[in-house]
Order: structure tokens, then sequence, then C-alpha cells
């Protein structure tokens, strides 16, 4: 049974130290140069036992980091430097409510989004969990009214086309949820996702569609966002044209993810169907408010519990577990150790599955928009990295695309790849071809092979230096 946590809102701030200043973080430094001229093929020789050791289980997840160039000394003094830094005061601030946004002076809560119902969290004094509830009890509803065909549109019709016009955080984290569980949404309803202001992804997305059988849902906080209300706008002038030109027929087709009342209504939206979020949501991390609207449609009401609840497993995890063997903590310091100490400036994120299409772009935004700064908290200009550029895409396909560069090129680039035990589709040997291409990647970048052993396979050995 989940636990209701009970967090009060107790603001408290912090001298903030430069992080070059402290010994932790030279003492990373001195150990780095030591680290950069180790082959892993050494490394691992003298430590035989870090590829069973060196990984995390959490939540039916294997998180494998023994073929990043980190030792066992590495980590200690990554965590060393993450206590000194306070990052678990802050991190339970954060869970308290506490107004960690400094430069907004806001509480950063996203956290509250998936909490259970009986939880109990406090911002500005106030429990914001009935506001969380009544929102995602108002999607429910909506949704299951559209999946089950009881909302039709202006003519009687039932909606099959579901089209989500947003930008930033009001598309990428709901586009790519549904890209991703597309293979459990409703097989006669379809998600479309409009975010450019360029003309051709409004044509392209609506090509072909029966305007009396189309719902827009647009997501826009305060509902003057530039690309989002020129789409919107002209969603509008597509849907009227299509319906006889009643304006009354937009409150059947177009709903809100929204806290502009008075813009709302004046675009001609009944209030009834604006589904709001709060000042605590960051945009990036808005998938799982009332911006997952669109995904909850596809999935269900059910479904959408599902990831909030997988969502908020992670975030006990997160706020419970020791540092040492702690999943999203080890891999923000692998991060910060690639990036800063070994002088990676990219990160690619490679997924072999292709439900997971726009993960790395989901990513791009949630790791280069929240890091990408360049002065601190107390408007310091930073002396050291503060985010790597975040890119890639699903396996085998960047095999043939950008592979070569990784493997022979002159740029130093992690990769996390992230693979699946079992198939959703469970066709021929495409299984068994895609593990064996993701486990062979991963060996082959972390070892490589040595001159003698390409020389040993019949390769000149003017071809074979290395």
């Amino acid at each position: 049974m989940t636990t209701a946590p009970t967090i009060t809102n107790t603001s408290t701030t912090a001298p903030i130290t430069p992080l070059d200043s402290r010994p932790e973080w030279k003492a990373l430094l001195a150990h780095a140069e030591k680290i950069k001229a180790t082959h892993l093929r050494d490394i691992f020789k003298q430590d035989p036992k870090r590829g069973g050791e060196l990984a995390v289980n959490a939540l039916d997840m294997h998180f494998d980091f023994s073929k990043q160039r980190v030792t066992r000394e590495t980590l200690q003094l990554l965590f060393a430097l993450t206590r000194a830094c306070g990052l678990e005061a802050h991190r339970d601030a954060m869970f308290r409510g506490d107004k960690i946004n400094n430069s907004e002076n806001r509480s950063v809560l996203h956290v509250a989004l998936r909490a259970p119902r009986n939880a109990v969290i406090n911002s500005d004094g106030k429990n914001v969990m009935p506001d969380v509830w009544a929102v995602l009890d108002h999607m429910s509803a909506f949704a299951e009214s559209i999946r089950s065909g009881t909302w039709t549109g202006h003519t009687g019709k039932r909606i099959k086309t579901v089209i989500n016009i947003g930008i930033g955080g009001s598309d990428l984290g709901p586009a790519m949820a549904y890209d991703a569980l597309r293979n459990f949404a409703h097989p006669y309803v379809d998600c479309r996702f409009v975010s450019n202001v360029d003309a051709n992804d409004f044509y392209e997305k609506t090509r072909g569609l029966d305007p009396t059988e189309t719902l827009f849902v647009i997501s826009s906080k305060t509902f003057t966002t530039l690309e989002t209300m020129t789409n919107a706008n002209s969603a509008r002038q597509w849907s009227m044209k299509g319906l006889g030109g009643d304006a009354k027929s937009v409150a059947r087709h177009f709903v809100a993810v929204s806290t502009a009342h008075k813009e709302v209504v004046e675009f001609g939206i009944d209030p009834k169907n604006m589904f709001g979020f709060w000042d605590w949501v960051g945009g990036r991390y808005s998938m799982d408010s009332a911006i997952g609207l669109s995904t909850m449609i596809a999935v269900g009401p059910d479904g959408f519990r599902e990831l909030l609840d997988g969502f908020h497993d992670m975030d006990e995890h997160f706020k419970s577990t020791p540092l040492e063997k702690n999943l999203p903590v080890i891999m923000g310091l692998i991060g910060l150790w690639n990036n800063q100490f070994l002088g990676a400036d990219v990160l690619a994120v490679l997924p072999y599955c292709q439900y997971l299409d726009r993960f790395s772009a989901y990513l791009q935004q949630l790791e280069m928009e929240s890091n990408g700064k360049h002065v601190t908290r107390d408007g310091q200009h930073v002396k050291w990295e503060t985010c790597p550029v975040v890119w890639g895409q699903p396996g085998t396909n960047g095999q043939h695309a950008f592979y070569q560069m990784i493997h022979q090129g002159t740029k130093l680039v992690p990769c996390d790849f992230i693979a699946f035990a079992e198939p959703l589709h469970d066709i021929g040997t495409h299984q068994d071809t895609l593990t064996a291409n993701v486990l062979a990647q991963a060996q082959a970048l972390a070892f490589g092979k040595t001159t003698a052993e390409i020389v040993a396979e019949g390769v000149p050995q003017w071809l074979a230096v290395q």
C-alpha cells in the first residue's frame, strides 16, 4: 500500500560556496587527470568485479554504469562532493514545498502531480493535493467522454482525432509519452501534436481530417504564447470553415489547458472545459499535469494513472534511497563527471525501442533548459560546465547514421543505451537482433580492439594503427 507523506513548507536559504572552491571539487580535478589516460580495458582488469557490482536496480530497471569511465574512488569522491553541496537537504526542501525556485520565489512541486490522493503536500501553508486531484478527476471524466463517444462534436459525430497545440513543455512531454505508449492507445482515437509556428506543421497535421470529428486541445498557461496562439487561431478558422462558420461550434471542438479564464472564454471555449495547473509546475515537468490531457485521452485515465504511479515510485526512490544506490543521483553525478572532469561536451541518448523515438528530444529540453545557465542562483558567473548537448535517436537507425563518429571520431561521446528485456511485439527474430545490437555496441564502445587483435583478424598492420 502506498503511504501518504506529510510535507510542509519551511523555506530556508544557505550561503552558496562556489563549486570550484570546494576541496571535494579539487580532489575530483586531480583524480580526473589519472583517469583520463586510463582505458576501460585496464580499469576492468584492475577491478574485474565491477561489471556486476557497479550497477543499481530500481523499479524493474537495471542501470549498469560499469562501462562508464569511473572507478570506485571516482564514485566516492562524487558522493563526497554531493554531500558537501547539500544535495540531500535541497532534495528534502523540494519535497517539503520550500520555495527553492528563488528567482521566481516559487515552490517546485511537480512531485505533487503524481502523489497519491491522501498525501499532504503544502505550499504557502495550503495542502495542494485536493486541487491536484480535482483537476485529475476533471481530466478523467472528460477523457472518458471522448473515448466512449458520449462527447460529440457540433454535428453530433464522435471525435476521432485529438490535436494538441502547444510548444516546449506543452508539446514535448505529451508527444513523447503518446509515442511511447502508442501500443496502449485507444484504437479509434488518433492523437496528433502541432507545435511549430511554421504553417507546414499545422497543414500536415490537419490534412485529410474531418473538422466534424476533430478536437483541439490548446495548451498554454497564459493563452498568449505566440506560436501556440497562432496555431490555435488557424485551427479555429479551419474548424469553423468545416462546420459552416458557426462560432458556437468552437465550444464542442476546442478545450483549453490554461489558467487564463478571460482569454479562454474570449476564444470561444466553454470554461467548464478549461483544465488548470499551477505556478509551481515548471513547463518542462508538466506532462503529468493537465498538459498531459491528450495523453490521458489516448491511454485512458487508468493508463495515465499508471504513468503517474511510475513517476511517484521514482520520486520515493529518489527521496529515500541512500546516495550510493540512488539511481537518479548516480546518473546525475556521472553526467557531471563526464561533462566537467572528462571534457565530454555531449550526451548521446540511444533507446533501442522505436516507441521512444521522441525520448531524446524530450530529454533535450528537460536537461538543457533546466541546466543550460551561465550564472549561479546568487547571480555569479559560473566557471565550470553546466550541461552537455543532449541528442540521439533510436537504435539501430543511429548505427547507420552517426555511430561512426562515436566509434572512430575525435570527440568523447558518453552514451546512454536503453533496452527492454521483453518485446511488446514478439515477431520473428527482431528482439534477439535488437538486443544483440545494443549489447554489442556497448561492448565495442567500452573496450574496442587492440592493434594486435585487429592484425590477428587479417587487417594489414598499416591499416590497424589505433
